[in-house]
């Protein structure tokens, strides 16, 4: 396979590795859950999630639930703290998220051409042993740094894109909320979206497919939607 670049790019596949293979949103949820309570004895359920921070910055959540709970907690440095908590949680769990179906989901589409490339939030060098065994020419990793709580914003996606040499109307978008389905239509892309417990209330509407897992069948359904 010829080396993927701006002047010849391929089918793609862009991953956000942490919401889509693992169940990112309800770790995130538990991992904000502890920080607010350690940090001013905040509460935070599932409907206050949905309604302050899923699906937006970090600071502009926090901003407007600090302002609710009346704390004199600063917003712009719990942004910063929770979006370092969430990161190393996911060092912790990324190893085991690995599974032998998300294995082989990467595998038949790398084995028909296409290139995956995995998104992280996670420390790439702290997690990188665990996906060495996937890596290869056609299989990268990608360091995602979004401020978006639960998911990636447009230009996310575009970033990964240019920095992977791939073309967005050829590049399918694996997301694990609404959100990355909305940031990803409005950056042009497709999307298959993996619809967990935690994220069944968000409207997925716009996804080219809705899936519960990532595996070999769940490949087959990327390479319809990517016509390869």
């Amino acid at each position: 396979m010829k080396p993927h670049d701006a002047e010849t790019p391929g089918k793609g596949v862009i991953i956000d590795f942490d919401f889509a293979a693992m169940d990112g949103s309800r770790l995130l949820f538990e991992t904000a859950q502890q920080f607010l309570k350690r940090l001013d004895d905040i509460g935070l359920d599932r409907v206050t999630e949905a309604k302050y921070l899923a699906g937006r910055d970090y600071l502009d959540g926090l901003t407007a639930y600090f302002a609710l709970v009346k704390t004199k907690k600063t917003p712009q440095k719990a942004a910063r703290e929770l979006a370092a908590a969430f990161a190393a949680a996911l060092v912790r769990q990324v190893p085991e998220s690995i599974t032998v179906a998300f294995r082989n989901f990467v595998k038949a589409l790398s084995d028909r051409g296409v290139r995956v490339v995995l998104a992280t939030r996670a420390n790439i060098e702290a997690v990188k042993p665990a996906f060495e065994p996937m890596l290869g020419e056609s299989v990268v990793l990608h360091q995602e740094a979004s401020p978006c709580y639960g998911g990636v914003n447009w230009d996310s996606w575009r970033r990964a894109c240019v920095a992977n040499g791939l073309s967005r109307p050829s590049t399918i978008a694996v997301t694990g909320s609404g959100h990355g389905v909305k940031s990803a239509l409005v950056a042009g892309m497709g999307s298959i979206a993996v619809a967990r417990e935690h994220v069944a209330y968000q409207d997925f509407g716009g996804a080219d497919q809705v899936v519960t897992e990532l595996s070999a069948p769940t490949a087959r359904q990327v390479l319809e939607v990517l016509r390869v």
